[in-house]
């Protein structure tokens, strides 16, 4: 009896298993593998469509940020303008009625 156990147990090592855990058969294994692959692949691809859609989004708030600077550069360069017309129509209607009040006085 104690010889069958002894060549069971031989039998046993020597086949090469040495306790190793059960695995998967090569099939179930590879189908996880396969689950795993899509599903990173899935998640990577919306990473990449989400960071798509930000650089997008930011190009379009940076182009609406230099449209409206340049309209807000527009605006003061026509304040501007209408300021000097203005100042400019003054000056002119100040000398007019200098020009009349010393001519009144001198004459």
């Amino acid at each position: 009896m104690l010889l069958c156990v002894f060549l069971l147990v031989i039998l046993t090592l020597s086949s090469g298993s040495h306790f190793s855990p059960p695995t998967l058969p090569l099939r179930a294994r590879r189908y996880a593998e396969a689950i795993f692959s899509n599903s990173y692949r899935r998640v990577l691809a919306q990473l990449s469509a989400r960071q798509l859609l930000l650089d997008i989004m930011n190009g379009q708030q940076g182009a609406r940020n230099q449209e409206q600077e340049a309209k807000v550069r527009l605006g003061r360069q026509v304040e501007t303008m209408w300021t000097d017309q203005k100042q400019m129509a003054l000056e002119s209607i100040l000398v007019a009625l200098l020009q009349k009040h010393s001519r009144n006085s001198q004459g």
